[in-house]
């Protein structure tokens, strides 16, 4: 077994019983790591920098959500154990070299090794937000998906202009009113798919929990600098609270697939 009792569970959930439509969600909220992986080789100052964990993205999205009042599903484990917004099949579902920083633990991971990883955090963690939203849909609830994250304000050498990516991939039904919102705020700049863009490769949570079910869905990056104290996730959440509302106003009242 990956986890052992002394282990906390993979994942955490507040606002089960929410009315918003919105349901939120943090793929990289947590840093914590096995007990049974040690520190996979790596250093304290390198497991709490961007390579282990999304900083701030998790306060951002609990905050978002009690604004909201919606549920909001968290995943406690560091990605470094398992990438839970990765495909199982992708590369770097277990990371073997983040920017710079290779990761001894992961170097020579098998698959019946990976796949404990798997069963231990991954499954569990996307079965819960699974059985809420089978939930959801039994109730002929309208849900509609915010995927929170957040991203270094440089990387190889390379500074990020953004303060906020909104990230899609085919649905645009909440992307594209949100990426006006957002633009029309005056003080900000803002990503359309960047600093990252969504494909079918490179991330598992929208594409999965969200397009699959024909779910209104966004995926959202802030950058790190912005949300790395309690001062800036809870500003952060109450613009973010506004601006969904209001880009989110005109979609129907339950979810039909988007046509196409």
């Amino acid at each position: 077994m990956l986890l052992s009792g002394d282990d906390e569970a993979p994942f955490d959930v507040r606002g089960r019983e929410g009315r918003s439509p919105f349901f939120v969600i943090c793929d990289h909220a947590g840093r914590r790591l096995p007990r049974s992986l040690g520190d996979l080789g790596l250093s304290e100052a390198e497991l709490s920098t961007h390579i282990g964990w999304d900083i701030g993205a998790g306060a951002v999205a609990r905050e978002l959500a009690a604004k909201l009042d919606a549920c909001v599903v968290w995943q406690r484990y560091s990605r470094l154990a398992i990438d839970c917004n990765r495909p199982l099949s992708a590369p770097d579902s277990i990371v073997r070299l983040s920017e710079r920083t290779s990761v001894p633990g992961n170097q020579d991971v098998g698959p019946g090794a990976a796949e404990a990883r798997a069963r231990a955090i991954f499954h569990p963690y996307h079965d819960e937000i699974g059985g809420l939203l089978d939930a959801r849909a039994a109730a002929g609830r309208l849900t509609i998906l915010v995927a929170m994250h957040s991203f270094t304000p440089v990387f190889l050498d390379v500074p990020r202009p953004w303060h906020v990516g909104v990230l899609s991939n085919r649905d645009r039904r909440v992307a594209e009113p949100l990426l006006r919102a957002l633009r029309a705020e005056g003080d900000l700049v803002v990503g359309d798919n960047e600093p990252y863009a969504v494909t079918d490769h490179s991330d598992f949570s929208i594409n999965h929990h969200g397009e699959r079910r024909g779910l209104p869905c966004v995926e959202l990056e802030i950058r790190q600098d912005l949300v790395s104290d309690e001062a800036g996730q809870r500003a952060w959440a109450e613009r973010l609270a506004r601006l969904l509302v209001a880009a989110t106003d005109s979609l129907p009242t339950v979810n039909t697939p988007q046509s196409g």
